[in-house]
């Protein structure tokens, strides 16, 4: 379905940066274009039935690129009187004429840009009110406190948001959208003295009405920290390790970082030489999908005007494509795959939209029931990942699995292994939920290194 209603408030931010683009050109860019970010938020947190946050701030911020030749400059500015917007002007030329020259700079031709995109059913026209958000966040803590074993509780927070974007450029494109978002988490510490373990469960969503349950989100959070109780450490060796869904999900960021652009363009990625190679069993399917109806992370376009669209990042475990924005393509000798993103004081760079892994056939119980000795993760701890090398080394805690079935708690051990190898030995549940906007499935890879005492 293409969008073709436009609200007042978008079409006055369109005309803002329109105005202010033309000013641009008429001082000397040779291109420009202008982005605008305005966001609503109201966020409440209590701790053990206190009232520790209740707060409301509203905020907006616009920049403006220019481009002088092959050198750009950017600036952005959260007043737009008029006579800020004629010195933001005229600072951004002034800097844009003293920066060296980039090549690979400008904005995307006429004929590149979108002239129409979907629309995405990303806003919910419904501010929830301070008591509402009071409310979910009193269920979700009391409903972890009454789990028998919970001690103690690091809180409930609550939130609500709603942004407006908009984008205008010299090339022709303006667009804008809108969107909310709604969250609930809650974090609570089982047992006592030198026998404690705390653990958490959130949910958000583009609608209040597709949240989960806060009750429900703190009897987890409960649950999950009583569970952890009595944790062990196992001897080092190599063993099946399964990844929960929430840290299962960590290995989209990893493929992402090694496919983006600019990593492929320095040489730094462990992918590089990958594009059109097999890097995950034929089962293996990753989707990115940017128009997905109150999808987390959907927008109906890219930060520079382009088209986007749904496309499989891994196809049948063969990686199909590189994530770049205009500049990294032009260095790539490649064309845009519609993933730019920006902020008001900065240049887009690529970044992905809703992306998950696709679910496979076997239930989590399935995935490890032949596995005699092995570790379920389901919390990791730093960031011990090479980028260039695909090494991989993370703190980790969770379940030891013995004769097929979740035995006992284990804590500080580490897992270890290279990402190469991980990904071409990856096997994926059926329990995929759409959560945050990177979501898995529980995943199992056999024959990693576990270390702990």
């Amino acid at each position: 379905m293409t969008d073709t209603k436009i609200t007042k408030e978008a079409a006055n931010d369109i005309d803002l940066l329109q105005d202010l683009v033309a000013r641009a050109k008429k001082a000397g860019a040779d291109a420009a274009d202008a982005v605008l970010f305005e966001g609503i938020s109201l966020s409440h947190a209590r701790r053990l039935g206190k009232t520790e946050k209740l707060e409301r701030s509203e905020s907006q911020d616009l920049g403006l690129r220019v481009l002088v030749g092959k050198r750009q400059a950017m600036v952005s500015s959260s007043d737009r009187s008029p006579k800020i917007l004629a010195e933001l002007v005229e600072r951004t030329l002034a800097m844009a004429r003293a920066v060296p020259e980039d090549p690979f700079c400008g904005l995307a031709d006429p004929d590149e840009i979108t002239r129409e995109w979907p629309s995405l059913d990303m806003l919910d026209p419904e501010e929830p009110s301070a008591e509402a958000l009071i409310e979910r966040a009193r269920a979700a803590e009391e409903a972890a406190l009454a789990v028998e074993g919970i001690t103690n509780s690091e809180g409930a927070e609550a939130g609500w948001g709603r942004s407006r974007i908009a984008l205008a450029a010299s090339n022709g494109f303006a667009g804008a959208y809108a969107g909310s978002s709604q969250g609930v988490s809650v974090s609570v510490i089982g047992g006592s003295g030198t026998q404690m373990e705390r653990d958490y469960d959130f949910a958000s969503a583009v609608y209040a009405d597709d949240l989960r349950d806060p009750a429900e989100i703190g009897r987890s959070a409960g649950e999950r920290a009583v569970k952890r109780l009595g944790a062990r450490k196992m001897p080092t060796g190599r063993v099946p390790v399964v990844f929960d869904p929430r840290v299962a999900r960590s290995f989209i960021s990893h493929l992402l970082g090694a496919i983006s652009g600019p990593s492929i363009a320095r040489g730094t990625s462990f992918l590089k030489e990958k594009l059109g190679q097999r890097i995950f069993p034929e089962a293996i399917t990753l989707t990115e999908d940017p128009h997905r109806p109150r999808g987390h992370r959907s927008k109906p376009f890219d930060a520079e005007g382009l088209a986007n669209r749904r496309r499989a990042l891994v196809d049948r475990g063969v990686l199909t494509t590189w994530l770049m924005d205009l500049r990294s393509a032009r260095q790539l000798g490649l064309h845009s795959t519609g993933h730019a993103a920006r902020g008001t004081a900065s240049p887009p760079g690529p970044a992905a939209t809703n992306i998950w892994i696709e679910p496979g056939i076997m239930t989590p119980a399935e995935l490890i029931a032949d596995i005699k000795s092995g570790f379920f993760v389901t919390e990791l701890m730093g960031m011990g990942v090479n980028g260039l090398t695909g090494d991989y080394s993370r703190g980790a805690a969770g379940f030891w699995i013995e004769n097929g079935e979740v035995a006992f708690p284990v804590s500080e051990m580490t897992v270890a292994g290279n990402l190469n190898d991980m990904f071409a030995r990856l096997i994926a549940a059926n329990d995929l939920e759409f959560r945050t906007g990177a979501d898995s499935p529980t995943l199992r890879i056999d024959d990693l290194t576990v270390a702990g005492s």
